[in-house]
């Protein structure tokens, strides 16, 4: 097999081959803004790892949905809405620690090419006018959501079974917060590469 083939790393490839994780101190980076980095980077990941636990009850309350309605003929009133609610869970809850392996969907045929400081401009502009603003509205609005949600008891109406809303209503907010802290991470890591022609790691 080539050298090439075998050196491969998806992960980054799909981040324009710059390295994520945890790195080692640049000499020319602030000992505060490496110590935020690294802090946040190891929250994403222990957040990360927590969540990925929730496929387990995701995929048993699937199967025994199939096995009670094909075997029998027993289907339940509550799998369609916990597959739901798990899910979205899962999705949310774990948004930021895809941030912090850069594994986001991004539309990269030309950012690729760029220098390193264009890319990090970019990106610092990017996170600054939308990435911030923008989830600072979905919080505010969320939060609106989840309080209203519990005031009034709020039931899912488009099953039987009518579960309580604010518990999924409640990721979308922790994973609200949860990017918006990795976002810090990297508003600094592209400050960084704007300011030095690289990206740190």
């Amino acid at each position: 097999m080539p050298n090439n083939i075998q050196n491969l790393d998806l992960k980054d490839e799909l981040i324009v081959g710059r390295k994520v994780g945890f790195f080692k101190k640049p000499d020319d980076m602030s000992p505060i803004a490496y110590k935020i980095i690294i802090s946040i980077d190891k929250f994403s990941l222990f957040t990360g790892k927590i969540v990925s636990w929730i496929i387990i009850p995701l995929f048993l309350c699937m199967v025994y949905e199939v096995i009670a309605r094909k075997f029998f003929l027993a289907p339940t009133m509550w799998a369609y809405d916990m597959s739901r609610f798990l899910y979205g869970g899962m999705f949310m809850l774990g948004a930021a620690y895809a941030l912090s392996r850069g594994v986001h969907i991004r539309a990269d045929f030309l950012y690729r090419n760029f220098k390193v400081k264009n890319q990090g401009l970019i990106d610092f502009c990017l996170y600054i006018l939308f990435y911030f603003p923008g989830l600072a509205f979905f919080l505010y609005m969320t939060t609106i959501f989840v309080v209203e949600s519990i005031q009034r008891g709020e039931k899912g109406m488009d099953t039987a079974w009518m579960p309580y809303l604010w518990p999924v209503k409640s990721c979308l907010w922790f994973g609200i917060v949860f990017l918006l802290i990795q976002g810090i991470s990297e508003l600094l890591k592209s400050y960084y590469a704007m300011r030095k022609g690289k990206w740190p790691g």
